[in-house]
């Protein structure tokens, strides 16, 4: 196994995560197989738990795993499907070592940092390197790792120090950094330059005669119409050649066939056209909060030879007691809802703007409005639902109004009301269609099943499902015990859709997920034709 390791020098979030996925792109365009793990320094055991303001989303991947979101980068980028343990966090490595203490497989000995943490970082990397994540047997030739943070953060000290134990490495700082990095015993043999303009030439020697780089060696990632042309940046500047080079993998490389990042990235530059969705969510404030979400639509909208335009809203700007306290922001958020050619409702929790959630699926319900709501999103629907067209006034989730009289979403009998991490409903789970005719079952291509990725805590209640079809909204998939509420839709709407889970998840770029697809379709008035176009095979 080889590695390739992305560490970052100076400030964080400056692009780590969509490096270190093009360097995997250009290396599995070269015929190797590739595969990712992500080290994030911190002590919690995973992002179950971390605020979507402070962390941005929680990608959830088909085990469970509750992980970074550049894992949705990693998985997007290469089309692989990774398992939680691909996303390594300090929690997790001295949960394992405590554990073992615990049981005695220290033998008495004093556990400290080194040997014992970086040992368990190794055995960790080396472990989780050979799993197969594209599907195909046997081990990958090249796993990329990405460790968050910065050079210089006391977190990463002994992931630094484990890693320059594996022996082969490859990195990505600057000046100082790259100083630090040589202090800690690891020597970067390649170095990736952000910048907004390309680097001149002198600034590359310059560079070159400061880091001890090789100047053919100096990457330079600078800003690009789309993110989909980093591949191209790197391929253009030989970074394959380099990182092979350094690997002793020349012989059996190709050269990189990138001809379908190259026509992605060329007819997203070439659009024109654009559909405007609007966005109602708790989180708007950071988009990285619905990342998976945001690229999406992009898959779909490209899809469809559109560029997506996304209006955030927040949720609380639509309610009636923002139109006293911020009335400017009210009447700008309620102006966006109506020029929207379409409304989507991402997850989340608690209880900040779901009545602004409801006024939005409210409106896109009573006037033929595409909706697509996902997780809570679909929620809220069936509660507007059950208050506006059942005359249930104080219907709501138990998460919300813990004393409702009509609790028409409730607390799933599984899960724990004490501890938070790691006790929802997660990962990939089956749904059964349960209506052949209806638009979902169309848009996944008449499958009678569909797998996708939930994280939730809250489920529809069972008690209410006959009632509400009653009323015209009708349940059309279901889990494989016939009792859990998965995808809801509305026959008399043109596009009115509700998931419990997160379809946004498992979209890649050229294959876009069917219910976002369908939002678009239906934004754009091309559904019918769409479906009918599919339903005869043509």
């Amino acid at each position: 196994m080889k590695y390739v390791l992305i560490s970052g020098g100076v400030v964080s979030g400056l692009g780590k995560g969509v490096t270190a996925s093009s360097i995997g792109v250009v290396l599995k365009a070269c015929g190797l197989r590739v595969t990712s793990i992500k080290i994030d320094p911190y002590l919690n055991i995973d992002a179950g738990t971390m605020s979507p303001f402070e962390h941005g989303e929680v990608f959830v991947l088909d085990d469970g795993g509750e992980v970074d979101l550049d894992l949705g980068n990693y998985e997007r980028f290469l089309d692989v499907t990774l398992t939680k343990n691909n996303n390594i966090t300090t929690g997790k490595i001295y949960q394992s070592v405590l554990e073992k203490e615990r049981k005695g497989d220290y033998l008495g000995k004093t556990v400290q940092v080194v040997p014992h943490i970086t040992d368990a970082i190794k055995d960790w990397i080396e472990t989780v390197a050979v799993i197969p994540v594209d599907g195909k047997e046997g081990p990958a030739d090249v796993c990329v790792i990405e460790l968050g943070g910065t050079v210089g953060d006391i977190e990463s000290m002994p992931f630094i120090e484990a890693l320059r134990q594996l022996s082969f490495q490859k990195t990505k700082p600057t000046q100082h950094s790259v100083r630090e990095l040589r202090a800690l015993g690891l020597t970067p043999h390649l170095l990736a330059s952000r910048s907004a303009e390309p680097l001149l030439e002198s600034t590359k020697e310059k560079l070159s005669k400061f880091c001890h780089v090789p100047v053919d060696n100096i990457l330079n990632i600078h800003d690009v119409p789309n993110i989909w042309h980093i591949p191209l940046l790197l391929r253009n500047q030989n970074a394959h050649h380099s990182i092979l080079q350094q690997l002793n993998l020349l012989s059996q490389a190709t050269p990189p066939d990138l001809q379908q990042w190259t026509e992605m990235a060329e007819t997203y530059d070439n659009l024109t056209e654009s559909v405007r969705i609007a966005m109602v969510g708790k989180y708007v404030g950071l988009t990285d909060s619905y990342l998976s979400v945001v690229k999406a639509l992009l898959h779909a909208c490209v899809a469809r030879s559109l560029k997506p335009s996304i209006d955030w809203i927040a949720a609380s700007d639509l309610e009636d007691d923002s139109a006293q306290s911020t009335p400017e922001a009210h009447a700008v958020a309620w102006t966006t809802l109506k020029n929207a050619a379409c409304v989507l409702v991402p997850g989340g929790f608690g209880d900040r703007g779901v009545r602004g959630m409801m006024l939005a699926a409210k409106y896109a319900r009573e006037n033929n409005v595409p909706y697509l709501g996902i997780c809570l999103g679909m929620q809220i629907s069936v509660i507007e639902f059950a208050r506006s067209v059942l005359g249930l006034e104080r219907a709501n989730s138990v998460e919300f109004d813990a004393q409702t009289p009509n609790p028409v979403v409730v607390f799933m009998p599984e899960g724990s009301r004490t501890h938070m991490g790691s006790t929802m409903r997660l990962g990939s789970r089956r749904t059964l269609l349960q209506t052949p005719d209806c638009i979902t079952s169309k848009l996944y291509g008449n499958s009678e099943y569909v797998d996708e990725r939930h994280r939730h805590r809250y489920e529809v209640n069972p008690d209410v499902i006959g009632t509400i079809e009653e009323a015209g909204l009708k349940f059309v998939g279901k889990d494989e015990s016939g009792k859990r509420m998965e995808i809801l839709e509305l026959p008399s709407h043109p596009f009115y859709v509700g998931v419990q889970f997160h379809p946004e998840f498992k979209s890649r770029p050229g294959r876009p997920s069917a219910l976002f697809l369908g939002l678009i379709l239906a934004a754009t008035g091309k559904l019918e034709t769409y479906i009918s176009r599919h339903q005869n095979g043509s």
